[in-house]
């Protein structure tokens, strides 16, 4: 019972971070305004996402492509929660 409850977390968690790197680009390219709904979407993204990203990006700084950089943190906790946390909660 409370694995599944966990697992189901996790997996809310993991869509989260998907519409959070989603969304960064969107917020990135379209100029939304302080008060428009994409910022604040984006906001509560951001609370949710960034206290689980924070120590991976203190571990591995984003990495240059070109003139932007790739933040490679998202990727990192996205592979670990669907292949190693998720499996080890079934």
């Amino acid at each position: 019972m409370i694995l599944t409850l966990l697992g189901v977390l996790v997996e809310l968690f993991l869509l989260l971070l998907f519409v959070y790197s989603i969304m960064s680009w969107v917020i990135a390219y379209s100029r939304a305004s302080y008060d428009s709904p994409l910022y604040k979407i984006q906001k509560f993204l951001s609370a949710v996402c960034d206290p689980v990203l924070r120590p991976i990006r203190r571990l591995i700084p984003p990495v240059r492509v070109g003139n932007s950089s790739l933040d490679l943190s998202v990727l990192v906790v996205f592979l670990v929660g669907a292949y190693v946390v998720l499996p080890l909660l079934r």
